[in-house]
């Protein structure tokens, strides 16, 4: 998250499955930004009501009264054809419509101001990353354009691509990917100092997926990267189905 542009600061975003955060590198340390109800995380959900387009709290807060129109976990869909057979297994918990696509991709079908809208997976999330500017212009105090996004470790080159594309949606200029647990050592690096190197196993247990990473570590926060393995459905959403499924099949 260094500056970019003469001077203008880079921000770090996690875009996430449930929810995402966004943080910047000042007064020598990086500081998380809290959003307008003071929390250090945002829901990753969008709502379309009668007259508005809502993001984050204010759209996870109405969703059991409208939720046709409220728009989650898009990260599970974002990047993959809608004949995918994971698609098909997402969208039959999801309360909205997905349908498939022109180019045979999933868009999201909503009701927004009375007229029938349809949005890409690209678009949907591009909202909860112009959200997230947002909330970092608030705290800055002043524009930002440029942005370090995390994704998860097994995304493939389709699905970055696609984050790419809803960041360059929302404003944003990509100037670097990075995995989400690679990001996680980075920042275990910059809070501890320490002689020597030291090998690091991260776990990145997440809403939707759930990533590992070796890495070795040297004195001075030099990362090398060893292995990397993943499952981009694995995560709290997984476990929470498990759940109601075992209850179904018992009660």
């Amino acid at each position: 998250m260094a500056s970019w542009e003469g001077g203008a600061p880079a921000i770090g975003i996690d875009l996430g499955t449930t929810y995402s955060c966004v943080a910047v590198w000042k007064n020598n340390r990086i500081e998380i930004i809290t959003n307008d109800q003071g929390n250090r995380t945002t829901p990753s959900c969008v709502a379309f009501t009668d007259s508005q387009r809502l993001v984050g709290d204010g759209a996870k807060n109405q969703i059991a009264r409208n939720p046709a129109n409220t728009v989650f976990n898009a990260k599970r869909l974002i990047g993959r054809r809608f004949s995918d057979v994971m698609v098909q297994e997402d969208i039959k918990l999801m309360p909205f419509r997905v349908i498939e696509g022109p180019s045979g991709m999933p868009k999201v079908v909503v009701t927004h101001k009375g007229h029938e809208q349809q949005f890409s997976t690209e678009e949907i999330s591009s909202m909860v990353l112009a959200k997230m500017k947002e909330i970092a212009e608030a705290y800055i105090g002043g524009t930002v354009k440029n942005a370090v996004v995390t994704v998860p470790a097994y995304f493939n080159d389709c699905q970055r691509q696609a984050t790419k594309d809803a960041a360059t949606i929302a404003g944003l200029n990509v100037v670097r990917m990075i995995n989400e647990p690679t990001a996680a050592a980075i920042a275990y690096g910059v809070d501890n100092r320490f002689g020597g190197k030291k090998n690091v196993l991260i776990f990145d247990l997440a809403g939707g997926t759930f990533d590992v990473s070796l890495l070795t570590i040297d004195g001075v926060g030099k990362l090398e990267v060893k292995a990397v393995a993943g499952d981009t459905h694995l995560g709290g959403e997984d476990f929470d189905n498990r759940m109601v499924n075992y209850c179904i099949e018992d009660f």
